[in-house]
């Protein structure tokens, strides 16, 4: 059964989303400090981690931050913080969704599925190993292995961030919009918060460009997205 994880202060919103994802099959563990939600999350096994910013304790930023050095679980913040420098910030220790106070149960639980079911589709389709690795002009990607080798040396990408460089790697010379990355890569459409889109394409750039300001691999078309050049 899939297992997730709730660090929530408040009691009535934790149990409401708790009583969301059961009704769908799914198992919730709730944690309501973030020193507690810590360890439950480096200790327990889950498929999906909901996290509020503003916990007792640890605040939701660390404890993101912690969470994501040591397990590649998508991560969601869900936050009455709703301005756009805590989106970014949530975005660049790791989360994979932010979603704002007051929202909607059947809504996050279908984001949850969306990340789930990408994640558990990419983990169990895999291809022949000829047809998961690519090789673009000193970058080195391993599919199966999940590994990232620029000019020789390896380099860590987090699961999102490799996942961007993958789907871009893949359709060479294309250009992608912000919109299409987001539904093609997080599995939603663009209703969703593509600022995350922003800040993994510089996340991704800055571990392999020699010069991120001056990109040679992902490149931006001005007025229309995202390309990977080769």
């Amino acid at each position: 059964m899939t297992r997730i994880l709730i660090i929530e202060d408040e009691a009535t919103i934790a149990q409401l989303e708790k009583d969301y994802f059961e009704l769908n099959g799914f198992a919730v563990d709730i944690c309501h400090t973030g020193s507690e939600g810590l360890g439950q999350a480096l200790e327990g096994d889950y498929n999906l981690i909901i996290v509020d910013l503003q916990l007792p304790g640890i605040d939701g930023f660390e404890l993101c931050r912690r969470i994501r050095e040591a397990k590649e679980v998508p991560i969601f913040i869900v936050s009455a913080k709703k301005e756009e420098i805590d989106k970014l910030r949530a975005f660049n220790l790791g989360a994979d969704d932010y979603i704002t106070k007051p929202f909607s149960p059947s809504e996050l639980v279908a984001r949850a599925k969306a990340h789930l079911t990408r994640y558990e589709r990419m983990l169990s389709k895999l291809e022949p190993m000829e047809k998961h690795e690519l090789q673009i002009r000193g970058v080195h990607i391993d599919k199966n292995s999940r590994r990232v080798f620029v000019r020789n040396h390896e380099v860590l990408f987090t699961a999102r961030e490799f996942d961007v460089l993958v789907f871009l790697a893949s359709h060479p010379n294309r250009v992608f919009s912000k919109d299409d990355l987001f539904e093609r890569v997080w599995g939603m459409d663009s209703s969703g918060d593509i600022a995350t889109v922003t800040v993994h394409i510089r996340k991704i750039r800055e571990k392999l460009e020699s010069d991120p300001s001056n990109p040679q691999y992902i490149e931006t078309v001005w007025g229309a997205g995202y390309r990977f050049t080769v």
